[in-house]
């Protein structure tokens, strides 16, 4: 068992959520960015400016091909997820719900182009899901430089906390799991909500930017 980072909210693995740690399948619900087939490594304005070298080791494992995300969501079942995504790939079915995140604080992007790409889809699962009224509405917008976001974090595909504390917030009762932790985005909104989470991550070098985000201290953004 490798336990890279743990305290009373968090236990982060460090290792294959798949072949090697499976104490994520344990959670209650399945909050997570998985590599979904879009080659991350590629993406425009991901480390503006950098080098080659760079953008080469700031790549995503397992990015090109939706092997990862589908075997990850076959041990995971029909429990309550939710998972993001994009339409240049087969969702994972099934899907009950389908959210947008706007990005509107995207980089301009090419120089000269017809269209330009400013969201992620997020597919939702299962049953539980805290109601209101009014709902949640399905398109969810954030503002933040992302390309800035990037660069400060260390992780080509950073979500914001706040974000995902957002769809947290709407999760049932019980422990996440993020089986795919990336830049602990995750974690750190479930440990901002007061709720246990699991996260296995592969790469070590994430491991290490997660661990250092988890010790800050929990931040109190509600009187902001």
């Amino acid at each position: 068992m490798t336990i890279y980072y743990q305290d009373d909210h968090v236990t982060l693995y460090h290792g294959n959520c798949i072949t090697e740690h499976r104490e994520w399948l344990e959670a209650d619900v399945l909050v997570t960015d998985p590599p979904y087939g879009i080659n991350a490594e590629a993406r425009k304005g991901s480390y503006r400016g950098a080098g080659s070298q760079k953008r080469r080791n700031a790549d995503i494992a397992g990015d090109k091909t939706t092997q990862a995300r589908d075997a990850a969501i076959d041990l995971w079942g029909n429990a309550p997820r939710i998972v993001f995504g994009s339409w240049k790939q087969p969702r994972p079915e099934p899907v009950q719900h389908r959210l947008i995140w706007h990005k509107s604080g995207s980089a301009p992007g090419p120089t000269r182009a017809a269209f330009m790409s400013q969201d992620e889809e997020i597919y939702i699962t299962g049953s539980g899901f805290r109601a209101s009224s009014p709902p949640l509405r399905s398109v969810i917008k954030t503002t933040e430089p992302r390309s800035i976001e990037v660069a400060k974090i260390g992780h080509p595909t950073p979500k914001p906390i706040g974000l995902m504390e957002i769809l947290i917030d709407r999760c049932p009762p019980g422990v996440i799991a993020d089986p795919f932790a990336g830049s602990g985005a995750t974690l750190m909104a479930a440990k901002n909500l007061g709720r246990r989470a699991i996260g296995v991550e592969l790469e070590e070098r994430y491991c290490e930017i997660i661990a250092k985000r988890l010790s800050q201290e929990v931040l109190d953004f509600t009187n902001l």
